[in-house]
C-alpha cells in the first residue's frame, strides 16, 4: 500500500533532503487533502514537535479532521499521544522517546502501551548508517534497528523504518535494508526514504510492506 506523507514545518507543508535542507514547501493545504483523501491513510508528521522548536497543533487538528491519519512529530510522553489522539489521529508514530540517552526504554513502551493500547502505536526506527537516529535524525545511537524492533515488538501494532541515507533523494530504496528488521518482527513494517515509483510500491507490497512517498510525489515523478 502506497502511504503519502504531509510534513509540517513553520505552518507549511514542507520537503526535506535528508532531514535538513528545506526542497519544497507548500501552502495549499486543501488541494493536498483532495488528492490524498482517496488513500486508506496518510501519514502526517510535524517536524517542529520533532526537533523540539514549537509545533503546528492546529494544522495537524486540520489534517486529522479531514484525512485517516498516522500522526508524528514530538509523542514524548502519555499525555501528548492522548492529546494527539483528541486531534483525530488513528495512529500514533512514536520514536525519539524509545530511545533516551541512546538506549531502549522498554519501561516507556511497556507505560505507553498500557494507556493507549497496541493497536494506535507505531513505533519509528529511523535509520542513518545502519544504526538508529533520534531528535529530528540528529543524534544517531548504537542501537540497530533490528534489535530495536526486537524488543519494541510486544508493544505496538507496526514499525515505520526510514532510510535517512536516501530519504529526500528520489534515488530509490535499498529494499535489502529491510531483511533483518523483516526476519526481527512478524509485526507490521512501513518503509520510507527515497522511494520513487510504483515499481518500488509494488515490491515491497508483495513483501508485506506499505511504502510512505513524499518527495516523489510533491515533483510529480510519482502520480497520484
Amino acid at each position: 500500500m502506497l502511504i503519502p506523507s504531509i510534513d509540517l514545518m513553520g505552518g507549511k507543508i514542507v520537503q526535506l533532503v535528508q532531514g535538513e535542507r528545506k526542497a519544497l514547501e507548500f501552502d495549499d493545504f486543501d488541494q493536498w487533502i483532495e488528492r490524498f483523501s482517496q488513500f486508506p491513510i496518510v501519514q502526517l508528521v510535524d517536524l517542529d514537535a520533532a526537533k523540539g522548536t514549537g509545533n503546528n497543533n492546529e494544522l495537524v487538528r486540520y489534517f486529522a479532521s479531514k484525512l485517516r491519519t498516522q500522526v508524528g512529530g514530538g509523542i514524548r510522553s502519555i499525555a501528548r499521544a492522548r492529546e494527539v489522539l483528541g486531534f483525530g489521529a488513528t495512529k500514533l508514530i512514536v520514536g525519539s522517546a524509545l530511545f533516551p540517552e541512546g538506549e531502549i526504554d522498554l519501561d516507556f513502551a511497556r507505560d505507553l502501551c498500557g494507556a493507549i493500547g497496541v493497536d494506535p502505536l507505531l513505533f519509528s526506527v529511523d535509520t542513518r548508517k545502519g544504526r538508529v537516529a533520534v531528535h529530528g535524525w540528529k543524534d544517531s545511537t548504537n542501537i540497530t534497528p533490528a534489535d530495536a524492533v526486537h524488543q519494541l515488538e510486544p508493544y505496538c501494532s507496526g514499525f515505520l523504518y526510514t532510510n535517512i541515507d536516501t530519504e529526500g533523494l528520489m534515488q530509490g530504496f535499498p529494499i535489502h535494508a529491510l531483511d533483518q528488521i523483516r526476519a526481527a518482527t512478524n509485526k507490521k513494517i512501513i518503509a520510507a526514504g527515497g522511494i520513487t515509483s510504483m515499481e518500488e510500491v509494488g515490491r515491497l507490497d508483495v513483501m508485506g510492506i506499505d511504502a510512505v512517498v513524499g518527495m516523489a510525489i510533491y515533483t510529480g515523478k510519482l502520480k497520484v
